[in-house]
């Protein structure tokens, strides 16, 4: 790919991605938003971690291989992090213990 090429697709490309999310913050600005609207806004972040998490989750290729390591461990550290998240109601406290989780369950054994 030449460089004209690269800029034209790199010039569109960042265009798109200011109006998408630029754009709306402009227009809105100073307005209020319906109640239900705003409701609905809170679900996005939630909603947007569980269709990450689920993707890896329930892989087929996974559960197919047979190696409970690789399928059960990730289960029992969702299982870990739903009980922090009903506690704490803190997506942060859900990333850092569903990582941390993760690890201990699957790295450390695998070491010793």
């Amino acid at each position: 790919m030449d460089v004209t090429s690269f800029l034209i697709i790199f010039g569109v490309c960042l265009a798109c991605m200011l109006a998408c999310r630029c754009l709306p913050i402009f227009l809105l600005k100073g307005k209020q938003l319906p109640e239900r609207f705003v409701r609905a806004l809170n679900f996005i972040p939630p909603a947007a971690f569980a269709a990450l998490v689920t993707n890896d989750l329930f892989d087929p290729a996974k559960v197919a291989s047979g190696d409970i390591a690789l399928w059960g461990m990730p289960l029992l550290a969702a299982a870990v992090v739903l009980v922090v998240g009903a506690k704490t109601k803190s997506m942060a406290a859900c990333i850092v213990v569903g990582v941390g989780m993760l690890a201990v369950l699957t790295y450390v054994p695998a070491l010793l």
